[in-house]
């Protein structure tokens, strides 16, 4: 197995868990993709950011891969995982918005664009480094299909472009962002040409070193243990992937030099809730009392509307873990067992790396789902 894994995965079907929401999916067939073997030679990579969540993970690959690695950023993010590598990496400082004068004149095989949240930022920076970068990979996110209204949500599927008028706060933000992804994506391949640019559409990605706490409450509150509210239906759809796959597949594409558009969206087979907190669990060997709330009336009462991956599937997110994961698989997509992921979140969140004050915020903040936990419960069986 471990060989496998090393060398290459081999043609094959990844038929399991298929039927698991009683609808068939064709298998998945893989040609043969290199996924660990490193590349014959090195690639000089520049990376737009770099230091937040995805880059350190991309430059900790790359660098194991023997590829020369620069960073373009303010200088004003430190890195919590994987600091000792950046002594290795060129530091350029500059702006996307207004000054980007760092990568005039410079030569790059490819570049990584994780910091183009501005439709203007993707567009300079890519009109500036047409003539003398081979590929530009944009990090996308599954958040441009918004309103996430079918299922099977495939990276053909026709894409929303102007956000709509009369919006409440929350889908304004979530057209806001779909919208500028779309047309970022957009500024990259008319660029570079759809063989030259690559774009990854991750969904929830989760690991070490995030800089959000939705889905770090999962390994926290579980290795706690006790009576744990698991919400939603046991068979309502969830979709992850743990950020180092991400950052791997991306180098890997770079590597191969494979234009497209990808989904990077897991776990392989659909997942339902309740498979998702029996394989996070299997990470712990704490004694857990499962409380299923499976009302979503209940659960709105409650101000329960997601616990990520979990998010209720009505409405505009009817589709959000329904995304189809078959094309990137097909180049090279892979992923790490659940509770090896939730192993590696904790171990960080304990570490140094995270304050104590963002620890207890979880435990205790302002909203917190792990205090409000206890009245909910009781408010369950009290109905």
């Amino acid at each position: 197995m471990a060989r496998d894994r090393r060398d290459f995965i081999k043609t094959t079907a990844l038929a399991g868990g298929a039927f698991a929401f009683g609808v068939p999916r064709p298998p998945i067939v893989l040609e043969e993709i290199l996924v660990d073997k490193k590349p014959s030679h090195p690639l000089d990579i520049l990376i737009l950011g770099g230091t937040s969540f995805l880059g350190p993970h991309q430059v900790a690959y790359a660098l194991g891969r023997g590829h020369n690695v620069s960073i373009f950023t303010r200088g004003r993010t430190q890195p919590t995982v994987h600091k000792r590598l950046f002594t290795e990496v060129e530091h350029l400082v500059g702006d996307r918005a207004d000054n980007l004068s760092a990568l005039e004149g410079r030569t790059w095989d490819a570049v990584i664009d994780n910091s183009g949240n501005r439709v203007t930022w993707t567009r300079d920076s890519a009109s500036l480094l047409a003539d003398t970068v081979g590929h530009y990979l944009y990090t996308s996110s599954t958040g441009v299909y918004y309103p996430y209204l079918g299922s099977d949500i495939r990276e053909d599927q026709e894409l929303v472009r102007e956000v709509p008028g009369g919006l409440d706060e929350v889908r304004q933000m979530e057209y806001d962002y779909g919208v500028m992804k779309a047309n970022s994506e957009t500024e990259a391949r008319r660029v570079f040409g759809n063989d030259r640019a690559i774009v990854v559409r991750p969904t929830y990605m989760m690991g070490p070193a995030d800089r959000t706490d939705r889905f770090p409450y999962w390994p926290v509150r579980l290795d706690r243990g006790g009576e744990v509210m698991v919400p939603g239906n046991p068979h309502d759809p969830v979709q992850y992937i743990d950020v180092r796959d991400v950052a791997e597949f991306m180098i890997r594409l770079v590597e191969n030099r494979t234009g497209g558009t990808f989904n990077a969206v897991g776990p392989a087979s659909p997942t339902g809730m309740r498979e998702f907190v029996f394989g996070a669990h299997a990470a712990f060997s704490s004694p857990v009392d499962w409380i299923a709330i499976p009302d979503y009336e209940f659960l709105k009462e409650h101000h329960v509307l997601d616990a990520i991956p979990w998010i209720m599937p009505v409405d505009e997110n009817f589709g959000s873990a329904r995304v189809d994961n078959r094309h990137g698989i097909a180049n090279g997509l892979t992923f790490r067992p659940l509770a090896e992921s939730c192993r590696d979140i904790l171990e960080w969140w304990n570490s140094d790396a995270v304050t104590e004050e963002r620890r207890q915020n979880m435990l205790r903040g302002e909203g917190s789902l792990m205090a409000r936990e206890p009245e909910i419960i009781a408010a369950w069986r009290a109905r």
